[in-house]
């Protein structure tokens, strides 16, 4: 298992810290007006093939936290989200949010359009993802003759996702809620796709992630959504299936990771060297793009 050693979470006062994740720190709040609500920060941390890397993407968090805001809100007819209030103490402001507290539901709830990256590989081994059967012919890039939800286990911190079909989160979460989270995560995917479409992107895949009321009740919509974190955004006007995709996601980072030029071996064991300067500027850069290009807002 990759040494996913983070660093120290932020000392916030008025708070007690609950869990450090690849990116985000979690909080709960101890006084004021969201007492005993979560505070999520979203740090400028970077991760990479179930590596933390050592050096961060300045402004990160506070593009993942703008852009999931302003996704939120495309899709608040679809479903309700976690957000509370963006009155965060004054450290954290504009990477973090008072969000419920919610019962997470143990599955990644992934939905794909076009086909890519794990799916892909299945894809090459058995002719489906996720037991889903897909046409022959298909390569890397290829759009699939519709989205197809292709759910994943929620893996511990330094352990990789695995792909596993429908009939497992029905075993793991019951028939009514699995085939609530798919229609859930393929309207999003749907609305998205399509906004995002508008706008000259190519939404190729996205990964979701749901919570119940702690009360027992909605499903909720939580974590980030629609970033380049979470998401494969690719420039429409360069698609070309049977390669992989230009894109305004941390591809680029892995792309570098896995070139000659890192040294790196993926297969040692050994964590990823530091990211040089000009991969963080162009990292950066491509996702205040995205940002940019998607919400129609200068960053």
């Amino acid at each position: 298992m990759p040494d996913l050693t983070l660093p120290p979470a932020p000392v916030l006062p008025g708070t007690t810290h609950l869990h450090s994740g690849k990116v985000r720190d979690l909080y709960r709040l101890d006084e004021g007006e969201h007492a005993g609500r979560l505070l999520m920060v979203a740090s400028d941390r970077i991760s990479a093939f179930d590596f933390v890397l050592d050096t961060p993407i300045p402004d990160k968090g506070e593009i993942l936290t703008r852009m999931s805001l302003w996704w939120f809100d495309q899709l608040a007819d679809l479903v309700p989200h976690h957000v509370v209030s963006t009155d965060v103490p004054d450290d954290v402001r504009g990477r973090a949010v008072v969000c419920r507290s919610l019962d997470m539901f143990p599955v990644e709830c992934v939905a794909r359009g076009y086909l890519t990256g794990s799916g892909l590989l299945d894809y090459r081994a058995s002719g489906e993802v996720c037991g889903i059967a897909l046409p022959d012919g298909l390569v890397d890039g290829s759009r699939l003759p519709e989205p197809i939800f292709t759910p994943a286990t929620k893996a511990a911190l330094g352990d990789h996702d695995e792909n596993v079909s429908y009939d497992a989160v029905v075993a793991t979460v019951g028939a009514d809620d699995a085939a609530t989270l798919r229609d859930l995560t393929l309207r999003v995917y749907a609305r998205a796709e399509r906004i995002a479409r508008d706008r000259g992107i190519i939404l190729a895949d996205t990964k979701l992630e749901f919570g119940r009321d702690a009360g027992g009740g909605e499903i909720v919509l939580a974590d980030e959504v629609l970033t380049p974190d979470s998401s494969r955004f690719w420039p429409a006007d360069r698609w070309q299936p049977g390669r992989a995709q230009p894109s305004y996601d941390k591809q680029f980072v892995r792309d570098w990771l896995l070139s000659p030029a890192s040294g790196w071996d993926r297969s040692s064991g050994e964590a990823p060297p530091p990211l040089p300067d000009d991969v963080v500027a162009q990292t950066r850069a491509k996702y205040v793009e995205a940002y940019e290009r998607l919400t129609g807002e200068a960053w």
